[in-house]
């Protein structure tokens, strides 16, 4: 025979007791549930946002403490820009500049007794004007010294014969630094001139003539330095020009040779 529960249904307790409230309980769990769940997102945003805030602050903070500091050591900054911009210019300007000084010693060793001069130029650029004097710009060498954009010689002076012209050209290339030597002339006294027959001559311009006999040959010639530095502004200095001293080697050369046939 099968057993036969004969408590009521509302009077029972236990597992097999009938559910007095239904799936409300359930409902209401879950909300509960997914309320606390906001709670909770809400709570760690509102947490995160805080935190958040109080970095951009804290970084703010330190923002306003770095400018102050940069400031106070703006000045320093500034004196070390204008101090490598300056050792900048000087290392360029130092680089740049030309030792007329040594090739002038040198020039000294290696003209010849043969030959002397009578001007001499040195510029360090062709835009150098010297003024009205023989040289720069003025000279008759300047369709020379316009080929040679870096430093250079110009020459005027008197050598014996047109052989002592060219020893005076392979001297000079013997000059540290000498890239080219352009001859822009070289003549011997016109025949029946004064400095043919010995006496001397004035030119127009009231220099006189260093020809003074038939086979003395007056040159022209320009020392070219291409090799060196070209300066990087437009203040070059050139080197004053001034009649070099005809030596008194020269000058006994030339007084005691006497001319062909004479």
């Amino acid at each position: 025979m099968r057993p036969v529960n004969l408590i009521p249904s509302e009077d029972r307790h236990g597992e097999h007791a009938p559910m007095r409230s239904g799936p409300v309980v359930y409902i209401v769990v879950g909300a509960l549930v997914v309320a606390l769940a906001g709670v909770t997102a809400l709570v760690l945003t509102g947490n995160q946002i805080s935190e958040r805030k109080a970095e951009v602050a804290r970084l703010h903070r330190e923002d306003v403490v770095v400018s102050a500091r940069a400031k106070r050591l703006a000045a320093y900054t500034q004196f070390r820009a204008l101090r490598e911009q300056r050792v900048a210019t000087v290392t360029s300007l130092a680089n740049s500049r030309f030792d007329w000084e040594r090739v002038m010693r040198e020039l000294s060793r290696v003209l010849p007794a043969y030959a002397w001069l009578t001007s001499l130029t040195a510029t360090a650029t062709p835009k150098v004007s010297i003024g009205s004097g023989s040289g720069g710009s003025g000279s008759s060498g300047a369709n020379l010294r316009s080929s040679i954009p870096g430093p250079a010689l110009e020459m005027t002076g008197c050598a014996v014969t047109h052989d002592g012209v060219a020893g005076l050209v392979a001297a000079l290339k013997d000059i540290d630094g000498v890239t080219r030597v352009g001859v822009e002339s070289s003549a011997l006294p016109e025949l029946g001139s004064g400095a043919a027959t010995g006496t001397g001559s004035a030119s127009a311009g009231g220099s006189t003539d260093c020809r003074t006999l038939g086979f003395i040959a007056q040159f022209q010639i320009v020392v070219a330095f291409d090799a060196a530095p070209i300066p990087s502004t437009g203040t070059e200095e050139a080197a004053p020009a001034a009649p070099a001293p005809e030596s008194s080697e020269s000058s006994t050369t030339a007084s005691t040779t006497t001319a062909p046939g004479g």
